[in-house]
Order: structure tokens, then C-alpha cells, then sequence
């Protein structure tokens, strides 16, 4: 954590928090800066006791945010970017205060006029998001000195794996920002401004430099350093309740195929809370997870997974198994069996692919035996039974110990210790002659017999 100091503070003060700038790097991936800056002065003290790793809570948040509220200009300005990382300021700031390949000049150029500034480096990304309404509790909507108001520029950030696209986007950002406070300045309008992000965009790493003043310049880095995008957070799983959570389904991604058409459902069944759910059912020994979708191959689509717990003596404990996988659209019904999902009930299934395709295993198999219906899961995993607390148990893998990789190593590794035995066999048992022609005697002669 970093406050922009009075000018009146002491050049020791601010190495200190350099120091603890430079020191602090995140503990996890789910963690976005927050700038903010206003026309008052004296709004924000500097911050003591900073240290190394440091994330800023809700609670931390509301405590820096209520006395600019209550004190400070009504007018609030929330640049909310869709995804933003420190490692955005490192990659694309001015390099060792060079302004001229900085994405932020003029954010570095309205902290610098600011007359307080302060830079959290690390918030959590739940309290960043929760900004809006945080803000919407507390100011109304009118433009003015005196009434609240709440202006919330929205800022777009880019997927596309390019730097230099990147970097133009920020920098487009970057001049939003800037026309939006050249406008408040001409109008003299008093306010408080506030940058940060709904979610991070990629793993935060090392921060190797600060680069000038705290407030004046953000973070600067070498131009070599690229930083990987971190994987997307990952979706809840569907969760089917009655008077607790009774089946559980997730999967990484989940295609349905018909003829040539292909729909990705992942978004409209994980983490969607309007999946409805309305005719799956459950009890000790049945379970049926139903999800229909609307407007998706037809009016209605509904996906029903069926599962069965049965005990089986050879083995003395309950089993589940996954029987069917259906498919009900425009009044007709397809069935695939799916019989080989199976696993202890008080276990929960997981496989890498779970597809009606031959290259991923075909652990659905249709009846009859060719369908124009293609389905996909990856990364899937399901219960139904002994659930613990909501969360899913201990995964039964669908790969086998000895996968065809291991065969083949153990079976090239006999036949190489075979050759080798063999070898060293008849090298054990080579003989020597043990009688030599001597040229001085008679020489050896072998009579024929006729």
C-alpha cells in the first residue's frame, strides 16, 4: 500500500514507501490495483506499518473511501476496466520515467497535477468489483459542486494476444481518462476519481521497479518482460438442491454438436444462476440432473443426466453409476449410454474427455449406434451421492493406472533387458582353446579313414 504524502514530507518518509512498494508482490492471482486521486487536498495521510504482500479488503477500502465521501468533493468519477494487473503499468508504463512509450501518460499526468493522490496495489478483486454499488449507496446521480453524483466511464480491455494491440487499448483508455479530467478542470468541477478493475488480467509477479516519484510516476520495467495471461478463473459447478445440495456437475467446457452446427453451453450452464433446474430429482438411490435451455437447437433443449446407487456384494459398498445421457428437443429424444462413468458413491467421477467422439475415449455411446447428436465434456467431473458439505469428494479417475504409454515403456524395457541377459550370457560362456600347433614338433595331422 502507497499514499501520495504531503509535499511538505521528508525525502526519508518516501523511500520508506518506495521500499514497500517495491517489496510487495501478490500471494495470489485474484488481486487488482485501485488509483485514486481528487482536487482536495490533505484527503488521504501517508500509510504506516506497510509491508510486504499486503492485499486491501473490503473492509480496508470502505475505511480510505467513507472520509472522502463524507469530506472530500461529491463528484465521483469510477474508471471501471473490464480487466487490469499491476503488471499493466509495469509492461506498458514510461520506462525508467521515460513518458514518451508510456500507456499512461495521462493517468500519470492527473496524479502529478492531483493535489492527494493514493495507489493501493493490491485489492482484493471482490471489493473492487463490489465498488459500483458501494458508491451508488452513497451518491445520487447530478452533476454539481454541492449534490453527489457518480460518472462511471466504462473502459474496454482487449483479449487479443498481441502486445502492441494491448497497449493500444490502454493507451485509448488512457486518453478517455485524460479528456474526461481536461473537462472537469475547464468547468472547475471538483471531484474525486477512481481507477481500477473488475477482475485482474494476468498472474502478478515480481515488481522490479518503481520509476520516480510516488503518485507521479506508476511502475516501470524492462521492455523484455512479457508476462503469460493467467487462465481464466473457473465457473461454479451446477448444483442441484432440494433441502441441501444433492448433485453436483462441472466441466471445463461442454459442446453439443447436431449435424454441422456446434453450441458452446459452458456459459449458459456454469455459473448461470437461470439454469433451470426445475425437473431433475434426487433420492438415495436415483438421481436425475435436467438442464434446459431455451432458444437452443428449438425452443426447448433439455440435457438429462441419469444415475443410479447400487450396492454390489462382490465388493461390499455402493457404486454409482451414470446410465444414461439423454437428449429431449422438438418432441424427440436421443439416448446415449454411458454406463463406463462409474465410480465408489462415495467418491465423485472425473474424466479428461467425456465425448461421443472415438478420439476422446467415446465414453457416450449413442442407441442406436450412429446419431447426428455429438457431445462433448472436458475436464468433467460429477456426484450425486455423499456429498460433503456442497463440495465434491474425492475424484475417481477414469484413467487407468497402466495407461498405453506405461505399456509400451514396460514392454520395450523386457525386450531390452532380454537382448542384455542374453548378451551377457554368451559372453560368460566363451572358452578358450586349450591346445596350440607347435612349429618346432610334428605337425598335427588327422588321418582319413576311407
Amino acid at each position: 500500500l502507497m499514499a501520495r504524502p504531503p509535499s511538505s514530507s521528508s525525502p526519508p518518509q518516501l523511500l520508506l514507501l518506495l521500499l514497500a512498494l517495491l517489496l510487495a508482490t501478490a500471494a495470489a492471482e485474484q488481486q487488482v490495483p485501485l488509483v485514486l486521486w481528487s482536487s482536495s487536498r490533505d484527503l488521504w495521510v501517508p500509510l504506516e506499518n506497510a509491508h510486504e504482500g499486503h492485499i486491501t479488503t473490503d473492509g480496508q477500502l470502505a475505511s480510505y473511501l467513507d472520509p472522502v465521501l463524507e469530506k472530500g468533493p461529491r463528484n465521483v468519477l469510477l474508471f471501471l476496466q473490464e480487466k487490469l494487473s499491476i503488471e499493466d503499468f509495469t509492461t506498458y508504463g514510461g520506462v525508467f520515467g521515460s513518458k514518451q512509450n508510456s500507456a499512461f501518460s495521462n493517468l500519470e499526468n492527473a496524479l502529478e497535477l492531483a493535489p492527494s493522490s493514493l495507489i493501493l496495489p493490491s485489492v482484493d478483486w471482490y471489493a473492487a468489483s463490489t465498488l459500483t454499488s458501494y458508491l451508488m449507496e452513497k451518491l445520487g446521480l447530478k452533476l454539481s459542486d454541492t449534490l453527489p453524483a457518480l460518472l462511471l466511464p466504462s473502459l474496454p480491455y482487449t483479449t487479443s494476444s498481441g502486445l502492441m494491440a494491448l497497449k493500444e487499448v490502454l493507451t485509448g483508455n488512457d486518453e478517455v481518462i485524460g479528456q474526461v479530467m481536461n473537462t472537469l478542470r475547464a468547468e472547475g468541477v471538483p471531484y474525486t476519481a477512481i481507477l481500477t478493475a473488475v477482475r485482474p488480467s494476468r498472474v502478478i509477479g515480481d515488481l522490479s521497479m518503481v520509476s520516480g516519484g510516488l503518485g507521479r510516476h506508476l511502475l516501470g520495467e524492462h521492455e523484455d518482460f512479457k508476462p503469460e495471461p493467467p487462465p481464466s478463473p473457473p465457473l461454479p459447478p451446477v448444483s442441484y438442491n432440494d433441502t441441501e445440495p444433492r448433485i453436483l456437475f462441472w466441466a471445463q467446457n461442454f459442446t453439443v454438436a447436431y449435424n454441422n452446427e456446434l453450441r458452446d453451453l459452458t456459459a449458459l450452464t456454469f455459473g448461470n444462476p437461470a439454469l433451470n433446474l426445475s425437473s431433475s430429482s434426487w433420492n438415495s438411490s436415483f438421481a436425475q440432473l435436467a438442464m434446459t435451455y431455451e432458444n437452443v437447437f428449438g425452443p426447448l433443449l433439455t440435457i438429462k443426466l441419469i444415475l443410479n446407487n447400487r450396492l454390489y456384494p462382490v465388493s461390499a459398498r455402493n457404486w454409482f453409476t451414470m446410465d444414461h445421457l439423454e437428449i429431449h428437443v422438438n418432441n424427440s429424444v436421443v439416448v446415449f449410454n454411458s454406463s463406463h462413468i462409474t465410480a465408489p458413491s462415495i467418491y465423485s467421477f472425473h474424466c479428461e474427455y467425456v465425448s461421443t467422439e472415438r478420439s476422446k475415449n467415446s465414453l457416450l455411446v449413442a442407441l442406436p449406434s450412429s446419431s447426428a447428436w455429438h457431445v462433448t465434456f472436458q475436464d468433467f467431473q460429477i456426484q450425486a451421492f455423499n456429498l460433503s458439505s456442497g463440495n465434491f469428494s474425492y475424484a475417481s479417475d477414469c484413467a487407468s493406472f497402466f495407461s498405453p504409454g506405461i505399456w509400451m515403456g514396460l514392454v520395450s524395457s523386457l525386450i531390452m533387458l532380454f537382448i542384455f541377459t542374453y548378451g551377457l550370457h554368451m559372453i560368460l560362456h566363451l572358452k578358450t582353446m586349450d591346445r596350440f600347433d607347435d612349429h618346432k614338433g610334428s605337425t598335427l595331422s588327422v588321418p582319413l579313414t576311407e
